[in-house]
């Protein structure tokens, strides 16, 4: 049986207010496979996930977007949303008046979710004691994470995207928001290795040690310049840094 393609990217140039930020990217993510996007700063990460999502200023000028075979290039951000995409935002906002636990339950009631899994979910999220607090008012990077995580966890996309999920996140706490990104793309714990598929942004690659990756990409100035084992090509960062990667696609280039 030939494997689904859950997303592809093709030919992909996006703008934001007229500078052209990412340029002909080429991307396939299989049924069941989760990609990691390294690269500096200022390499096109966050803006690949924005346009993947459809935020609305990140404008395509050139190539398609398909979800499951689907088009979904001229669709907002809504329409994605319910396709069954999903992101969690590197710094999302604080949104007073608006209890974590308010966004749980309608999550919940839309899924049909038991209230015994909701709370099984929270305690595994360690945030019993944070959920009756406005969105993310007062909490630490660790706890914004687990956060995000857990209205994930809740509302069970089909798509996930995580912008650097290692970021402002103590050592402690990097197992547990790993243990957190493994529940989310393998909700079944009788068959782990049934995943659904998704794409993790990361500058340090810290959470490598933690979950399970694929395939790994690198982003340098809005192109993807190298694909492989993730493994490997993190090694070869943490041995000679980025400047090393950078060579390398412009030798390929």
């Amino acid at each position: 049986m030939k494997q689904q393609n859950v997303l592809e990217l093709r030919e992909l140039c996006v703008q934001v207010d007229g500078k052209e930020l990412l340029h002909n990217i080429n991307l396939t993510i299989p049924s069941g496979e989760v990609h990691a996007i390294f690269g500096l700063n200022g390499s096109g990460k966050t803006s690949l996930m924005m346009a993947i999502m459809g935020y609305a200023k990140y404008e395509v000028t050139n190539g398609q977007i398909l979800f499951e075979g689907k088009d979904i290039t001229d669709m907002d951000i809504t329409e994605r949303s319910r396709l069954g995409i999903s992101i969690a935002q590197q710094r999302p906002p604080t949104i007073s008046g608006v209890k974590l636990r308010d966004v749980i339950n309608y999550t919940s009631t839309h899924n049909s979710r038991k209230l015994s899994d909701i709370d099984r979910i929270i305690k595994d999220a360690h945030m019993e004691n944070l959920i009756d607090r406005d969105i993310n008012r007062g909490l630490s990077g660790g706890e914004i994470k687990r956060s995000e995580l857990l209205q994930l966890l809740v509302l069970q996309p089909k798509f996930s995207m995580l912008d650097e999920p290692d970021s402002g996140v103590d050592v402690e706490s990097l197992g547990l928001v790993g243990e957190l990104i493994n529940k989310l793309f393998s909700s079944n714990s009788i068959r782990p290795a049934k995943r659904k598929a998704g794409i993790i942004i990361t500058h340090s690659g810290n959470m490598l040690n933690h979950i399970n990756i694929d395939k790994a990409h690198v982003m340098l100035n809005g192109r993807i310049g190298c694909t492989g084992n993730p493994h490997i090509i993190l090694e070869r960062i943490s041995k000679c840094g980025y400047e090393e990667c950078i060579r390398c696609m412009q030798e390929g280039a």
